[in-house]
């Protein structure tokens, strides 16, 4: 029974709202109101700040719902280690966070770990760095992919998977027209769209445009990479994309990519998990996957870089663009 009232507490949690809580539950509202109670008397404390509605959780009550959290996890994986035939293969869901610079290689993962246990299914979810960080350490993910500099990892097992570049996304007869490569400073003097500063990626750009000695101020701001494209493609603004979200969308009718330079920069891209013993068996499993791929190889065999870049102006007859 205990177990029970520990998943009417982390429904509470995530719902904030008693009446949702009951219905994720599947009881009636009483039902898990009084769940709680059991809890509250069970270890003579306050769990839960009441008035009209739900309040949040008391310190007491934030105490319990970690511990909650970790033994509903380990409950799920004591059933999927020991309710799964010889014969069975792997089973369960996979569900993993990606900040969203890394969505377009997600598939490079996924794919290989599904062939391998047709048995799963997946969720995949577009998260910012601090949100992976807090589903994983709430067991709301079972991995991530984000950003393996930049944020405290304490507690964390990390895997480096590939090295993100960055490119200039810009109108095809733009003022760099008959450039093969641009410097970050060139590129702050752009009407810019860049992603919004709680995006890790858009931490990074900063910095990298301080290292260049100038400082940007974009024109509009957005949380989605799509976005960025489809605003440049309407040829007011300009952007600076990792290289593998053009494996995804190509280059917009109208635009070119070209090189960054000036400073010559990448950020390495890895996955996340829970630093725990024993992982997870889907976690584990992904972690086998991961051991075998090469994802830089990958991007980059999609996405060569530098490979929308024109060629050298030449003299003599026209040549055609590709």
């Amino acid at each position: 029974m205990l177990l029970r009232q520990l998943e009417y507490l982390t429904a509470l949690a995530r719902e904030e709202h008693f009446g949702r809580a009951a219905a994720a539950c599947w009881v009636s509202q009483p039902t898990l109101s009084d769940g709680i109670r059991k809890l509250e008397a069970e270890f003579g404390v306050s769990v839960v700040r009441r008035g009209h509605r739900f309040e949040g959780f008391t310190p007491e009550g934030e105490r319990l719902l970690a511990w909650a959290r970790r033994l509903l996890a380990d409950r799920d994986q004591l059933v999927a280690e020991f309710g799964r035939t010889s014969h069975q293969g792997l089973t369960g869901r996979l569900r993993l966070g990606a900040v969203p610079a890394s969505l377009p290689p997600v598939s490079l993962l996924t794919v290989p770990f599904c062939e391998l246990h047709p048995g799963t299914s997946l969720t995949v979810l577009s998260l910012t760095s601090a949100e992976i960080q807090r589903r994983l350490i709430d067991f709301e993910l079972d991995a991530g992919l984000t950003y393996l500099s930049g944020e405290p990892m304490t507690g964390f097992r990390t895997m480096p998977l590939y090295d993100e570049r960055y490119v200039l996304l810009t109108r095809q007869d733009g003022e760099f027209a008959d450039r093969t490569e641009v410097s970050w400073a060139e590129v702050a003097e752009l009407p810019l769209c860049l992603l919004t500063t709680d995006m890790q990626h858009r931490r990074i750009l900063d910095g990298l445009f301080q290292r260049a000695g100038v400082t940007v101020i974009p024109r509009m701001e957005t949380n989605s990479v799509s976005t960025l494209c489809s605003h440049v493609r309407g040829g007011r603004w300009a952007s600076v994309i990792p290289q593998a979200w053009l494996g995804l969308l190509g280059v917009p009718p109208g635009t070119r990519v070209l090189p960054l330079v000036e400073p010559t920069a990448t950020s390495t891209v890895g996955l996340l998990v829970l630093d725990s013993d024993p992982q997870p068996l889907v976690t584990s499993a992904l972690i086998h996957v991961v051991e075998g791929l090469d994802l830089q190889r990958g991007i980059d065999d999609l996405v060569p870089l530098g490979a929308f870049a024109p060629p050298p102006p030449q003299s003599g007859p026209a040549v055609e663009r590709r």
